[in-house]
């Protein structure tokens, strides 16, 4: 803490980079606050304690999938019930994605996830499950052979666009359509390139279709040409299909 002759009279404190004056000043330095192993535990809920656990979530997951094989990501609601067609469907685009040559990679959670986990696993692939923290998730499924755990969402949602060369998205709820409009966005403006995007299932995705064409699109909010930004169908061979012909494999 310093105040030298021909200052302004204020308190001013210099802890590295920061410069705290007047109310803003802290008792004791960064180091003593470090080693002092009696002091308030607060620090670990702070900002800059986030930064580093936000860090290290960035590593992790770049150490553990910057090895994977071409892959898509999988998209689907955790409700979807395993006896349900969307669920024999999930299973079935899991199977093909890794017999076309690709891991899958899913939110690692039940329902239409689990499916394609399973399928991927049937086909003898790579099935890779990214979770994330909640107070109602059950953790990461039966079928993820490789699996990692988030805290938090956008570095979870980095990892499924950086490692993955397309999104195959089955009918799902708030989870799925934040990936899903994230993906486009993310086409839209030239962020990614050559990411095709499936739409699984044209009688669930059809309301949404038609709102961007007949509301967004229509009142001037997007661009006619962004309906190209994604493909809709039922059929398993014609999803994957897209997804080959556009990623080149």
């Amino acid at each position: 803490m310093s105040n030298p002759e021909g200052r302004k009279g204020f308190e001013e404190q210099r802890l590295g980079p920061v410069v705290r004056r007047r109310g803003q000043v802290q008792p004791g330095t960064t180091d003593q606050r470090l080693l002092d192993s009696e002091g308030p535990s607060e620090w670990v809920h702070t900002d800059p304690w986030r930064v580093l656990r936000i860090q290290s979530e960035f590593i992790e997951g770049f150490g553990t999938l910057a090895e994977l094989p071409p892959a898509i990501s999988v998209f689907g609601s955790a409700r979807t019930h395993p006896d349900s067609p969307e669920y024999a469907a999930g299973v079935a685009i899991g199977r093909a994605l890794v017999e076309a040559g690709f891991a899958v990679i899913t939110g690692g959670g039940p329902g239409a996830m689990q499916a394609a986990n399973q399928g991927a696993v049937e086909a003898k692939g790579i099935s890779v499950g990214l979770g994330i923290e909640l107070p109602f998730e059950q953790g990461l499924n039966q079928y993820v052979d490789l699996g990692l755990n988030f805290r938090y969402f956008f570095v979870r949602k980095t990892m499924f666009v950086k490692y993955a060369q397309g999104f195959v998205v089955l009918p799902g709820g708030l989870g799925t359509l934040d990936e899903l409009f994230e993906a486009l966005t993310l086409v839209q403006t030239t962020k990614v390139t050559r990411f095709p995007i499936v739409l699984f299932g044209t009688q669930y995705w059809s309301g949404l279709v038609d709102w961007l064409e007949n509301t967004v699109i229509a009142q001037g909010k997007a661009s006619p040409a962004d309906l190209l930004l994604f493909h809709v169908t039922d059929d398993v061979e014609e999803a994957i299909a897209l997804v080959t012909k556009e990623v080149g494999k």
